[in-house]
């Protein structure tokens, strides 16, 4: 019984550097989360901002809701596109829901 004791004694005293080690892991975990999921996620969201601001009628685009259509019109100033979804069939949309090019799309998913 007194050896467990002086053993429970003498880890708890010889561990000073714990606190240190503990917190260099800490930051380590930090660093391998920021490059492997979140830098990537902001360089995507940039992509796709940097898209919606290049929109130009007639593109064909799908929206985050998986509707696919054609510019028709595009208003600069509501923020708002005008999205032909069918013949005859215009529906407006907000231009931050505009996801992707479709032409491109196509191009990536026949590699």
């Amino acid at each position: 019984m007194n050896t467990l004791i002086l053993a429970a004694q003498g880890t708890a005293t010889g561990s000073g550097g714990g606190g240190m080690e503990m917190l260099l892991m800490m930051l380590a975990i930090f660093a391998i989360m920021w490059f492997f999921m979140i830098r990537p996620q902001q360089k995507k969201q940039k992509e796709i901002r940097n898209f919606q601001n290049a929109l130009t009628e007639g593109a064909k685009v799908v929206t985050s809701g998986g509707l696919y259509g054609t510019v028709k019109r595009i208003d600069i100033e509501k923020g708002r596109v005008d999205l032909e979804i069918a013949r005859g069939v215009v529906i407006e949309v907000d231009k931050s829901s505009i996801y992707a090019d479709t032409s491109v799309m196509n191009a990536v998913q026949n590699k």
